[in-house]
């Protein structure tokens, strides 16, 4: 097997490794303690054609390899998880979904303004009382002549106070047994506007707006249904098991991130005459910290092999891509724990930022599907296989 990266690939990696040291890293802090939007890093993300990383050139995207955008994205999770959180929800969770179920005439009209950061998406599924299970869903679409008519809350939404495009999910009908049919429609929200709920106060990740979407009496047209009817629940999960590779690699960013800073750290203080990466129990705890990030990254990796050789809807990549999302997003957390361990004093302090890193890594572990949901996916396929 040949780890090595292709020349296209080492390239966009590069290419974010240097924007987030040049532009983000100075600005870091700011943004995390303002919790406001960053308009102007997001355009230059844009710019840079970051946006529309897994979109083909045609509809004016990059046209990368899916590699190349996690590549990317692990990138800008080292330096800021929040910028790294608009750039998936972009990508993984609204360009890909219409890339893989929209028809051209909706591609045409979706994607361009995506790929160049002119609108930006959210993934609007979560509700109030539909998380793990959002087949039990509350908001409904009835159609009325050439519209269907939206009405419901969603809950959770990342980019939702900002996003002028939304993949939104809702019930169209009852199926013999009483389930919801769900349905996805793409919701232009200039053409059929929606109102932002409650913008919540979060324990981190703070210049990434996770907000409350309400949708009263929306109107859209029978054009944006995306799919058929009765397809959402085949386009959420297509998109989440993907996504998972998403969440798994910020998760590995952020956790490189903290330990690049507690190996910087224990090099330079010093305790007893002596650095802290003299004393075994520091140097152990860097190296079971570093071990643990190359191992996220080979199962998600391998989760990437996957996808391009068997497709989404293959169970072993599905089982990988959970695999892949709960080993890497449980690192984090305990790579930037200990990360604040080895700071001492100093890493419960905002100014060496380690601390943010961990509450940063928390989320990593219910988004996209907690760990609980993805035990559960791996072992339905373990057991079956």
């Amino acid at each position: 097997m040949d780890f090595a990266l292709n020349e296209t690939q080492l390239m966009f990696q590069q290419a974010a490794a240097d924007f987030a040291k040049s532009e983000v890293e100075a600005v870091a802090i700011k943004l995390e303690n303002s919790k406001e939007f960053p308009w102007e890093l997001t355009r230059k993300m844009a710019a840079l054609g970051f946006m529309g990383l897994v979109i083909p050139e045609q509809y004016g995207g990059a046209g990368a390899d899916y590699l190349s955008y996690l590549l990317v994205e692990g990138e800008m999770a080292k330096t800021s998880i929040s910028l790294s959180m608009t750039l998936g929800a972009q990508n993984s969770l609204v360009a890909l979904p219409i890339m893989n179920f929209a028809n051209d005439e909706q591609k045409q009209r979706f994607l361009p303004a995506l790929a160049s950061g002119e609108k930006l998406g959210c993934f609007a599924l979560t509700e109030p009382n539909a998380g793990s299970d959002p087949a039990g869903m509350a908001t409904t679409a009835v159609k009325k002549g050439d519209q269907w008519v939206l009405n419901g809350t969603k809950l959770y939404i990342t980019n939702g106070s900002v996003a002028k495009t939304a993949i939104v999910w809702a019930s169209t009908g009852k199926r013999p047994d009483g389930k919801n049919i769900i349905s996805a429609f793409l919701v232009d929200r200039d053409e059929s506007p929606f109102k932002t709920g409650t913008v919540e106060d979060k324990m981190g990740v703070h210049a990434s707006p996770t907000t409350e979407l309400i949708f009263e009496d929306c109107a859209v047209p029978t054009r944006n249904l995306l799919g058929k009817e009765g397809d959402g629940f085949k386009v959420a999960l297509m998109t989440l098991n993907t996504g998972r590779l998403s969440v798994a690699t910020q998760s590995i960013g952020l956790a490189t991130g903290a330990y690049e800073r507690a190996k910087k750290f224990a090099r330079e203080r010093k305790q007893f005459g002596k650095a802290l990466t003299e004393f075994q129990g520091i140097s152990f705890k860097l190296a079971d910290m570093v071990t643990a990030i190359n191992a996220a990254r080979m199962l998600t990796y391998k989760a990437v092999w996957l996808k391009e050789q068997k497709g989404l809807s293959d169970p072993e990549f599905i089982s990988a891509a959970a695999q892949a999302k709960l080993f890497a997003s449980e690192m984090a957390s305990k790579v930037t724990s200990d990360a604040v361990q080895i700071h001492g004093g100093y890493g419960y302090m905002k100014d060496y930022r380690v601390e943010e890193f961990f509450r940063a890594a928390r989320l990593m572990e219910i988004v996209e599907g907690t760990s609980e949901i993805q035990r559960l996916t791996i072992s339905s396929w373990e057991l079956k296989s």
